[in-house]
């Protein structure tokens, strides 16, 4: 009987649920909830250090529930149910698509060149920078006060005609001047947004537009002023265009090219006024040659990198020493030109005197720029010759001779 009773027992152990079973159960369980099956689990969670030496184990469990994909149904789905979900698809991949395409085809046009419209309401404005309409304001003061200097009556219709047509024909140069420079001011930060280099218009127009600027320009200096004045307003285009533009990329000398270049304009006030070239206008000329050598090297001085990768060759570029040297010199020459002024006739002694301080100051900072050789000495230095220019003329239209006093030491000669 006992082994017969022992071995029913163990027959009944093999088909009864053991330990182990009622263990696995209680640490996990599996429940269906809208079809989708969801596990729900009590992982042990981490043990904390205690605050104390002894060693605790922390009771408090962490549920973490996590989905899991839900078991496909043993029939098919009807075929209205696939019939929705290939609608839904064929939608979404249809919509996937049109914002593909956009923006594919955005981006094509972002690379691709855009020809740009020409608005006749933005026209004023881009023939005004393709002109350089703040150097040829410049140009037409500095001709202005040539023609206040002469020693005759003012005439007002001569004066306007003068003052025209040496705009015109500054236009026309610099309308050329950035025709011809496109390619080289693309590459510099200073110039890349002249018109031209944009393309806001075409090289055919701005041709055009400085052939009908030359053309009236130099007819108004030649016919309505006199033929001298006219002479010169045509040489000096032809000296800016087609010597000073491609020596910039040749040779330092297009500096002095240039300071003839804008010595011209009192010459050619002069001249208009008086009809012939005396001393008077050849000093006139002489300081702006001279005033320009120190606002032009400071000004290079802060764009040497830009001239560099422009590839024109300045003295601030190819010679440094000497773009300070020079500058220095000609600082010292407005001083000395100041002086001859009485001397020929043109202005009274006081000119000298009450011109020695701003011409002190700007051979100081020239001075500095010598020594210093730096950003910041240069900057002074070219935003003193902008107010040193106009107060010169200034002081030098004040101090002019009168007519009556040159007409009697002329009586007193005789």
């Amino acid at each position: 009987m006992p082994c017969k009773f022992m071995h029913c027992c163990g027959v009944v152990n093999k088909r009864w649920i053991t330990f182990q079973h009622l263990n696995f159960l209680k640490r996990m369980y599996v429940t269906q909830y809208n079809k989708d099956l969801s596990q729900q689990a009590k992982p042990k969670s981490d043990p904390v250090a205690p605050p104390f030496l002894e060693k605790k184990h922390l009771g408090q469990e962490k549920t973490v529930i996590r989905e899991i994909r839900p078991v496909s149904p043993l029939h098919p789905p009807s075929s209205e149910t696939l019939n929705r979900n290939e609608f839904k698809a064929v939608n979404s991949a249809a919509v996937v698509e049109d914002l593909a395409t956009a923006v594919g085809a955005e981006s094509k046009e972002e690379k691709q060149w855009k020809e740009m419209k020409l608005q006749l309401d933005d026209l004023p404005g881009i023939l005004a920078r393709l002109s350089k309409i703040k150097l040829t304001a410049l140009v037409v003061s500095t001709a202005s006060a040539g023609f206040a200097m002469a020693p005759v009556p003012f005439d007002l219709t001569c004066f306007l005609l003068t003052s025209i047509g040496t705009g015109l024909a500054s236009c026309a140069a610099n309308s050329i001047n950035q025709f011809f420079e496109v390619p080289f001011d693309s590459n510099m930060n200073r110039t890349k947004n002249r018109p031209l280099v944009r393309g806001q218009i075409s090289p055919l127009l701005a041709v055009s537009f400085a052939a009908s600027c030359a053309v009236p320009g130099i007819a108004l200096l030649t016919l309505g002023v006199n033929p001298l004045t006219g002479a010169l307003g045509a040489f000096n285009i032809f000296l800016y265009t087609c010597c000073y533009t491609p020596m910039k990329r040749m040779s330092i000398i297009n500096t002095w090219v240039g300071a003839v270049v804008g010595a011209i304009p009192p010459i050619m006030g002069w001249t208009a006024a008086t009809g012939s070239l005396d001393a008077g206008a050849l000093l006139l000329g002489g300081i702006l040659y001279s005033w320009q050598f120190p606002h032009f090297n400071a000004l290079s001085w802060g764009l040497r990198e830009d001239y560099s990768r422009g590839g024109y060759c300045m003295m601030s570029v190819t010679h440094p020493a000497m773009c300070r040297r020079v500058a220095l010199r000609h600082c010292l020459a407005l001083i000395g030109l100041s002086t001859v002024a009485p001397i020929l006739d043109v202005t009274t002694w006081n000119f000298p005197l009450i011109s020695l301080p701003i011409n002190l100051y700007i051979s100081y900072l020239g001075f500095r720029f010598y020594r210093d050789a730096d950003r910041s000495s240069s900057r002074k230095l070219f935003f003193c010759s902008l107010w040193h220019l106009p107060m010169l003329l200034l002081l030098m239209l004040t101090c002019k001779k009168s007519l009556l006093e040159k007409e009697d030491k002329s009586e007193l000669f005789s």
